[in-house]
């Protein structure tokens, strides 16, 4: 057997073990550690005790009607986990109003909003990376810039996107596109600077026009470092959609995650963050995929 595919196997068994260990681990963290109270002790509480401690996810009176072996409170199981995704992923695309929608249509106005931040991004960020990266004049300029820029919070961008837009879900598409931005221009402008000087030495001497040059040579031969920037921009822009949804609310996996929490409701926000994880990870391997399929191997 290949090396390639033995080790393969063994990542994926490894990988299988480690799964294994940690839902384990979860399930034993999980076990009910106090006896259920009793009705009598129930009824001792008064209406606001009861109040506060369903506000902490511990319900007494489920707890009191439950069998002492169950686990009615507090941290959900994988079971309950479990249960939860079955029941989100049999019905995803339900809409029952505005603050009740499956799984999938919270996730395609997620993706819709990132794909539109991020596709106007890269319009601004690939064509002036090619240009910064082809005049060492403009890049000495706008480094400085780029670089007070760079580290700034691209939630840092959504009061002034909500005091100037005044709609949140174009504000969201706004705070991706800021933050996608910076990497691909980074990394168009490094990829292209770095071409090797004996390519473009040739195709002056093959007196090659500049457009032709730039499709034909540098954007080869940049294509991979672009990539790479599209890539790490992705990643961000995922990451920051959801943290933006949680603060404008509306529709969008992050508002799924903060509104399951205000309803206490601890396994479909697990839930959520798996879905949210999976969907990176693909995000990531497409990305990825595309990275190999321009990258030139001698």
């Amino acid at each position: 057997m290949p090396l390639w595919k033995t080790l393969g196997f063994r990542s994926a068994t490894l990988s299988l073990v480690i799964c294994v260990v940690l839902i384990g681990a979860w399930r034993a963290a999980t076990l009910p550690d106090v006896k259920p109270p009793s009705p009598a002790a129930v009824q001792a509480l008064s209406a606001e005790q009861i109040e506060y401690l369903k506000m902490m996810g511990k319900d007494p009176v489920a707890q009191a009607d439950a069998p002492a072996s169950g686990k009615t409170g507090g941290f959900p199981t994988p079971a309950q986990t479990a249960a939860t995704a079955w029941k989100l992923l049999s019905n995803p695309f339900y809409d029952n109003g505005p603050n009740d929608k499956g799984i999938a249509i919270q996730l395609a106005h997620s993706l819709g909003r990132v794909a539109l931040g991020f596709g106007l991004a890269c319009l601004l960020a690939i064509p002036l990376g090619f240009v910064i990266g082809m005049s060492p004049l403009l890049r000495g300029a706008l480094d400085p810039f780029i670089q007070v820029l760079k580290p700034i919070s691209p939630l840092a961008w959504m009061p002034l996107a909500l005091y100037t837009i005044k709609d949140s879900s174009v504000s969201g598409i706004f705070v991706i596109f800021i933050c996608s931005v910076w990497p691909m221009l980074v990394n168009t402008a490094f990829g292209v600077a770095s071409v090797k000087r004996e390519w473009l030495n040739v195709s002056a001497t093959l007196e090659v026009n500049p457009l032709r040059r730039a499709l034909k040579v540098i954007l080869p031969a940049a294509a991979p470092t672009i990539l790479t920037g599209m890539r790490i921009s992705m990643g961000i822009a995922w990451l920051v959609i959801v943290a933006a949804e949680m603060l404008v609310g509306g529709t969008g996996i992050g508002y799924f995650v903060w509104n399951e929490w205000n309803n206490l409701s601890l396994s479909h926000v697990i839930f959520a963050i798996g879905v949210i994880g999976v969907v990176g990870m693909l995000l990531d391997l497409m990305f990825a995929r595309l990275q190999k399929a321009v990258t030139y191997v001698e």
